[in-house]
């Protein structure tokens, strides 16, 4: 499902324009985003968790010449499934 397939979906589901369900999703997207640059989690029960992991600086090799190169630390955004998802997928 891509974002316009989502859009109608939800659109349908709640009884919105495809207009407003675009607004609705981009404005979660936009507030679940800014959460995660302030490094708190969100939790949707039932959904899941949003979260970042920090990573730690590492050695890896390129793989043409073989060279060692540095990787930096990063900040990774991560997504832990709820029960119910999990759950309802299986």
């Amino acid at each position: 499902m891509n974002k316009n397939e989502l859009i109608e979906a939800i659109a349908k589901e709640a009884g919105l324009t495809k207009a407003d369900a675009q607004k609705a999703l981009d404005a979660a997207v936009s507030a679940i985003t800014k959460s995660l640059k302030k490094g708190k989690e969100v939790r949707l029960v039932g959904f899941g968790t949003f979260l970042t992991q920090k990573r730690k600086a590492t050695t890896g090799r390129n793989p043409r010449t073989g060279d060692s190169i540095k990787i930096p630390a990063s900040t990774q955004a991560k997504f832990r499934p709820g029960k119910a998802l999990k759950e309802a997928v299986n």
